[in-house]
């Protein structure tokens, strides 16, 4: 069992302005509908942490930048603020939040700073000394995936388990060239990953939610700046192509369910989709 999930969560948000030039982007809340159909509101970032609870994470590490605090605060159980709730009676909200509260307590949490955005890469970096030696799990703040019995995890974690050093999240797309992309040969093995291409030579999108093995921060430190002057992960990830290591990926079907707050128009269609699904029940 993979013990470890690195959550980034430093991003600017700056295709969000000017909502997150003081709300971090990954706390913009979406709809959550429980088994009884109650209808919440719930920051994206909570809804995956959740997710990755429950799934069986304990140890957590999320990278966050400056002007981030809401996030820490948000993740700080706050039992004076449940008092004041059920005063006013609002037992719904009180329930939903001592479950977060317990899952909070419950869980190992280590918080790094990403001084300057230098990149989706470089913040996978930074939790070097978190992961150490170990086989781990990242997940971008700013996305979230809603698949029964966790399939996407499940999925991932076991094509891993094949002998890979790193396994990557791939979905057909319309538009690539908002995401990494991947290229296959004929043997369904990746051969090439680009960053955001300029063309659509590819229609599998990289989503952000990887299986690493520590080796992937040698090579993130060989990776010089790319796309957007910034350390881009998915360069590194072509590093390891180059090394001849093996990288596995699996295709998610396209009926399920991605929520991406990356944009506004990714924001809108997260908002449809969030609220007319059950999830995470």
């Amino acid at each position: 069992m993979i013990r470890k999930a690195v959550i980034p969560a430093a991003g600017l948000g700056t295709r969000l302005l000017s909502v997150t030039k003081e709300l971090p982007k990954e706390m913009l809340p979406i709809f959550y509908r429980d088994s009884n159909g109650e209808v919440y509101l719930k920051p994206m970032l909570q809804v995956l942490f959740e997710q990755l609870y429950k799934f069986g994470f304990r140890e957590f590490c999320f990278i966050v930048g400056r002007g981030k605090r809401a996030v820490e605060d948000h993740f700080t159980p706050d039992y004076s603020f449940l008092d004041l709730l059920e005063k006013k009676g609002k037992e719904k909200f009180v329930k939903s939040l001592k479950e977060f509260y317990s899952m909070v307590e419950k869980s190992t949490i280590v918080w790094i700073n990403q001084s300057e955005p230098l990149g989706f890469g470089h913040a996978v970096y930074l939790a070097k000394p978190f992961v150490k030696d170990e086989t781990f799990l990242v997940a971008a703040g700013d996305t979230c995936i809603i698949s029964n019995d966790f399939y996407h995890i499940r999925e991932l974690i076991n094509k891993h388990s094949e002998g890979a050093v790193a396994t990557l999240l791939v979905q057909e797309v319309e538009d690539p060239r908002e995401y990494g992309i991947i290229i296959t040969d004929n043997n369904n093995h990746i051969v090439k990953v680009v960053e955001k291409p300029k063309e659509i030579i590819s229609n599998l999108a990289i989503l952000p939610m990887y299986v690493f093995e520590p080796v992937i921060f040698n090579a993130i430190e060989a990776t010089k700046k790319g796309y957007g002057d910034e350390i881009q992960l998915t360069d590194s990830i072509q590093k390891i192509i180059d090394w001849g290591l093996k990288v596995n990926h699996v295709v998610l079907p396209k009926n399920v369910i991605r929520l991406d707050i990356g944009t506004a128009q990714f924001y809108y269609d997260a908002l449809v989709k969030s609220y007319n699904n059950r999830f995470f029940e």
